[in-house]
C-alpha cells in the first residue's frame, strides 16, 4: 500500500522539468556566490547571485551587475556554462552525457524531453535532442569563427578569440549576455554591418525551433514541410518584416537611436532592433533611448517571442499565429481553422489560449506588484522589464541594477516561468493528469461580445 502511494505521487515530466532547471540555477548561484567568481575577489551576495544565474540558465541577459567588467574569468565561464545549458536544456545534457557512458535512455526520460522540446510525440525523439547537439556544436562553432575575425583585430587574438565564442553561445541561446562591459551591449559596433548580421543569423537559426529545423534540413521545400513549420516560417517573417518597418519609421529621425546614422546604417540597425526583441536581449541603439511607440512595439515583439521546442522564450510564435487564425475564423464565419490547406484542431487552439492568459496573467500580476514594491520608478519601465523578464528578452531600459531585494526575486521568478513555460509551471504546481469526464453535461447558452 505504501509503495502504491508512493508511485502515484511520483512526479511528472512537467515537474521534473521545473526541478531540473531550479537545480541547476541553484548550483550555478552557489558558484557565482564565491569569492573566486568576481574580479573583487567579493562574494557578489546569494540575491546577486541568483538572479545571475537564473538570467543564464533561463537565457534572458537581464543583468544587476555588469558582466564584462565584475566577473572573474571563472565567472563568466560558469555564466557561458548555465546559458548552454539553459539554452539546449538539462534535459539535453543529460542524454549527451547518457549516450557517451552509453546508458540506455529510458522511457521516462523520453517524455521529460518530449515535454522540454514541445514535441506532440515520442516518435524520433532521442533522435531529435542528437540532432540538436550536433546542429548547435556546429553553428556555435561557425558563429565563434565569424565573430573571432571580427574581435581578433579589436582586442587582441586571446581575448578576440573568447569574446568570439562567448558572444556566438549567448546569441544562439538567445541570451543576450554580453563582454563588451560598462553595459554598452553592442552600442559600440552599431556602423558594423559584419556583426549585427552574424548575431542576427545566429539568433534567428536558435529561435526558430530545432523541429523546423530538422524538418526544412529533411525536405528543403516549403511546400513539403509540416504545417507547425509553416507557421512557424511564416509568422516569424511576418514579425520580423514588420518589425524592420516600424522601427525604421518610427526612430528614423530620433537622434539618440536611428536619427545620426546613415541609411546604410539605419537599415541595419532598425533590422537589429526588429531581430533582437524576438529573446535575444543583445542591442545595438540605446534602448532607454527608444521613443514610447518603438519601446510599445519592443514589448509586444518580446512578449511572443521565439518558436516552440527553441531557445527563445515568449508565448511563442504557434502560439500568437493559432489565435490570429482563430479570430479570422470567426470573422468569416468558418466553423474549422485552416492553415495552408490544413484543419487546425480544437486542442490545439485551447492550448494556445491557454498559454496567451497565464502569461498575460503573469505579466500584469508581476507589473502590479512592482509598481508598488518600485514606486520611484516609471510604468513603462516597469512593465518592460516585466515582459523582457517573462519573454526571457534581456532588454532593458536601465532599471535592473535598481531594483530593490525583493524586486530581484520577483524578476529572477519571471525569468523562471518564461523559460520553463506558462503550462508547464501550472502542471507543475497542480501535478495535473489529463483526464476524461465521466459524465458530460448539457450544453449552455453564453453570449460573447
Amino acid at each position: 500500500m505504501e509503495y502504491n502511494n508512493f508511485r502515484k505521487k511520483e512526479l511528472n515530466p512537467a515537474q521534473i522539468l521545473a526541478i531540473g532547471f531550479a537545480g541547476i540555477i541553484l548550483m550555478g548561484a552557489i558558484l557565482l556566490n564565491l569569492p573566486i567568481a568576481t574580479l573583487s575577489g567579493k562574494s557578489a551576495g546569494f540575491v546577486n547571485s541568483i538572479f545571475t544565474a537564473t538570467s543564464a540558465v533561463c537565457v534572458t541577459g537581464l543583468v544587476v551587475v555588469d558582466t564584462g567588467t565584475f566577473w572573474s574569468i571563472f565567472g563568466k565561464t560558469i555564466i557561458l556554462l548555465l546559458i548552454q545549458i539553459g539554452g539546449l536544456g538539462f534535459m539535453s545534457m543529460a542524454t549527451l552525457v547518457a549516450l557517451i557512458i552509453g546508458r540506455k535512455i529510458t522511457l521516462r526520460n523520453r517524455l521529460i524531453m518530449q515535454e522540454a522540446f514541445n514535441q506532440l510525440t515520442l516518435s524520433g525523439i532521442v533522435r531529435l535532442v542528437k540532432y540538436v547537439l550536433v546542429f548547435t556544436l556546429i553553428v556555435e562553432g561557425i558563429g565563434a569563427v565569424l565573430l573571432s575575425l571580427f574581435f581578433v583585430p579589436i582586442y587582441g587574438k586571446s581575448t578576440g578569440i573568447v569574446y568570439g565564442i562567448f558572444h556566438s553561445v549567448s546569441a544562439f541561446c538567445n541570451a543576450g549576455f554580453d563582454l563588451i562591459g560598462n553595459g554598452q551591449s553592442l552600442t559600440p559596433f552599431v556602423t558594423s554591418t559584419y556583426l549585427s548580421l552574424v548575431i542576427i543569423f545566429l539568433i534567428i537559426i536558435g529561435g526558430l525551433g530545432f523541429s523546423v529545423l530538422l524538418d526544412f534540413a529533411r525536405v528543403r521545400s516549403f511546400r513539403k514541410l509540416t504545417l507547425h513549420s509553416k507557421l512557424v516560417l511564416t509568422m516569424t517573417a511576418i514579425l520580423l518584416s514588420t518589425g524592420f518597418i516600424l522601427f525604421l519609421t518610427l526612430e528614423y529621425t530620433n537622434p539618440l537611436t536611428l536619427g545620426n546614422l546613415n541609411f546604410g546604417d539605419k537599415l541595419t540597425a532598425a533590422l537589429f532592433q526588429s531581430v533582437t526583441p524576438r529573446t535575444a536581449g543583445f542591442n545595438t541603439i540605446d534602448t532607454a533611448s527608444l521613443r514610447d511607440s518603438s519601446k510599445f512595439l519592443t514589448m509586444l515583439l518580446m512578449f511572443i517571442g521565439g518558436s516552440p521546442g527553441s531557445t527563445a522564450g515568449g508565448i511563442k510564435t504557434t502560439t500568437i499565429g493559432m489565435l490570429v487564425l482563430t479570430v479570422v475564423s470567426v470573422i468569416m464565419g468558418r466553423e474549422d481553422i485552416e492553415l495552408y490547406k490544413r484543419r487546425i484542431n480544437k486542442e490545439a487552439i485551447n492550448r494556445a489560449l491557454t498559454v496567451f492568459i497565464i502569461a498575460l496573467s503573469i505579466v500584469l500580476i508581476v507589473t502590479f506588484l512592482l509598481t508598488i514594491i518600485e514606486s520611484d520608478k516609471a510604468f513603462i519601465d516597469i512593465i518592460f522589464e516585466t515582459i523582457s523578464a517573462f519573454g526571457t528578452v534581456g532588454l532593458s531600459t536601465g532599471i535592473t541594477g535598481n531594483l530593490s531585494m525583493i524586486g530581484k526575486i520577483i524578476i529572477s521568478m519571471t525569468m523562471f516561468a518564461g523559460r520553463v513555460g506558462p503550462i508547464t509551471v501550472i502542471v507543475a504546481i497542480a501535478h495535473r493528469n489529463k483526464k476524461k469526464a465521466l459524465i458530460r453535461y448539457p450544453e449552455g447558452k453564453i453570449s460573447v461580445g
